[in-house]
């Protein structure tokens, strides 16, 4: 397989970015509502030093997604599909990629205003703030219920094309041979 991507599949590298990102996303929701309902700061700080990571993680590897598509490579041509269905699959990659800046963006916001940073990465765990009483709280939370709704969404139009319409669409992404 070739790391560029083809005019009817996608390359390795963006294969490995999609489903990488998948899968720390997973990571990243799973964490992030676990951690929300704790109220043990050591229990707390223990989740957010996997939870602050992964962010990172998936920040860069947008970045990197968004660069590999301006700079390196092409997108393989469109399945042909109803007009709407294209719009809303261009729309959800779209805002995926908005939430995912804007949850890094008060991610970030939270660490610094809050100072949090040393208690989750080796300071005392009890000096851990209530993040609660940060303005970034409130978009990240926001940002992260939209991220599961779309999460859901983008999985069950993968799953319609590849079960239901048959159109070869859900394979395009994988290490399978390019035709």
């Amino acid at each position: 397989m070739a790391a560029k991507s083809t005019s009817n599949h996608y390359g390795s590298v963006a294969v490995t970015i999609h489903w990488l990102a998948a899968l720390l996303i997973i990571a990243l929701i799973g964490s992030g509502f676990r951690g929300s309902g704790i109220e043990d700061a050591a229990a707390k700080a223990a989740i957010l030093r996997v939870h602050v990571p992964l962010g990172i993680a998936i920040l860069l590897l947008t970045v990197a997604r968004i660069a590999w598509w301006l700079f390196a490579d092409k997108k393989p041509n469109p399945i042909p599909m109803p007009a709407w269905q294209d719009w809303s699959a261009r729309a959800t990659h779209f805002v995926f990629y908005v939430i995912i800046l804007g949850m890094a963006a008060s991610g970030i916001g939270m660490l610094v205003l809050s100072g949090a940073g040393p208690a989750i990465f080796g300071g005392a765990a009890e000096t851990l703030p209530d993040f609660m009483n940060y303005k970034p709280r409130i978009p990240h939370g926001i940002g992260a219920r939209a991220m599961l709704v779309l999460f859901v969404f983008h999985s069950c139009a993968a799953l319609y094309h590849e079960f239901i319409k048959r159109d070869g669409l859900l394979s395009r992404m994988s290490y399978g041979r390019s035709s």
